[in-house]
């Protein structure tokens, strides 16, 4: 790897020039190791990704995670032993092998197998039928589009937000309801958590080292809901991204946090110019590049706005509008960051243009979740990343809702 020194934002460009010269030294060598490796190692076949390999630990289940801990493979809360007979629980359901590569997760680029998935399953807590679930988020975060890398090396404090749409989600009981962002249901847990030891484990995000947050945020330990697919007004997040109903799909989000926005207004134009405030902050990266954040809407908000006549596409379009921020409540340097970021999008920016917080109101989305009250919440997305959504392919069998 070749590794960039942070922080760098406040250097001055000859500082940056000298770490941009090493930086491209130490990538045109291990270019070159790489190239010579390869021609050393030429095979006709490439060879299959290595299996899973196993280890004495300790059975004491306190001295076990203290074990882990010093490895560096927990997250610092309580892990399950993932044995040998835990993990062919999980397997068993999904008809692929134990060691195809479902994904390159980045910036470590580890070989994200079917078997390493179900090993960070079990740690996480998860019941074996999760399994197509986490398999599914593994393939959407590593798709280009996602820019997993943007997410997991950044000091932003990214987290990946996982968002279960269709009937999988009332048989896993996915809490879409009251306090689905919060503690108290076991899959968006252990769902949320699993995938993070996902992208620590396999992809090398330690804390620290590759992940870089200066901060980070609670939700990078554990991030997921459904969507409340039955108080919606509206088609959900999946129809809308042209699946079926009744497909089951999991969609992965870098979302930067949540900002609650308590609304009791009963017309929908306030409840609408409060959220557009909301999306005004001149720190936003958004603003800077062009972003695609998500408003969650509860079920109150959602149909306020249904019985006004509008779609999600008009209140899409409406808070694009009404979001626009003045560029000069960006001072300084920061004002120049975003006249050169959407500079090839706007034209020459000044102190009075209105700037929109995306390229377009379609790259707003919105669903619904939660139960009744007057909260909603804005999310705000790392600038560099795109949502993904990605169909979950069950094993036969697998298919059943709880009534």
């Amino acid at each position: 790897m070749a590794l960039i020194p942070h922080p760098f934002g406040t250097r001055s460009r000859e500082e940056l020039r000298e770490i941009a010269a090493k930086c491209a030294d130490d990538i045109a060598r291990l270019l070159c190791e790489a190239a010579s490796a390869g021609a050393a190692k030429a095979v006709d076949i490439a060879p299959a990704a290595p299996r899973a390999k196993l280890i004495e630990a300790p059975a004491d289940l306190d001295e076990f995670n203290k074990f882990f801990i010093r490895q560096r493979w927990g997250d610092g809360l309580i892990v399950a032993p993932p044995t040998q007979e835990a993990v062919a629980r999980m397997l068993r359901h999904t008809h692929r092998a134990p060691d195809e590569v479902v994904a390159t997760i980045a910036p470590g680029m580890g070989a994200a197998t079917v078997e390493y998935i179900a090993i960070q399953g079990v740690m996480a807590g998860c019941y074996p039928e999760y399994l197509p679930v986490l398999i599914a988020a593994a393939e959407a975060v590593a798709t280009s589009k996602f820019h997993l890398q943007a997410i997991q090396a950044t000091t932003n404090p990214s987290a990946v937000w996982l968002i279960v749409n269709g009937p999988i989600a009332k048989w896993l009981e996915v809490n879409s309801g009251a306090g689905c962002l919060g503690p108290g249901t076991w899959a968006n847990a252990t769902l949320g958590r699993a995938l993070r030891l996902i992208l620590q484990n396999i992809g090398g995000a330690l804390p620290g080292e590759m992940d870089k947050a200066t901060q980070g945020q609670p939700a990078k330990y554990t991030f997921c809901c459904a969507e409340n697919e039955d108080a919606s007004p509206w088609e959900s997040l999946h129809v809308e991204r042209g699946f079926a109903a009744d497909a089951n799909t999991i969609t992965v989000v870098g979302a930067l946090g949540t900002w609650s926005m308590n609304m009791t207004a009963k017309k929908a134009e306030e409840v609408l110019s409060m959220i557009a405030d909301t999306m005004q902050y001149p720190a936003s990266s958004d603003y800077i590049y062009g972003g695609a954040p998500f408003i969650l809407l509860s079920p109150q908000h959602a149909n306020l706005f249904h019985r006004e006549g509008w779609s999600k596409a008009e209140v899409k379009r409406r808070l694009w509008d009404a979001s626009k921020l003045r560029a000069g409540r960006s001072r300084g340097s920061e004002f120049e960051r975003m006249a050169t970021g959407r500079r090839a999008e706007l034209g020459d920016i000044g102190p009075d243009s209105m700037v929109p917080i995306s390229e377009k109101a379609e790259d707003i989305s919105i669903i619904v979740a939660g139960g009744p009250g007057s909260h909603s919440a804005f999310v705000p997305v790392s600038a560099h990343t795109r949502s993904v959504t990605r169909e979950i392919a069950l094993s036969e069998g697998d298919v059943r809702v709880k009534a």
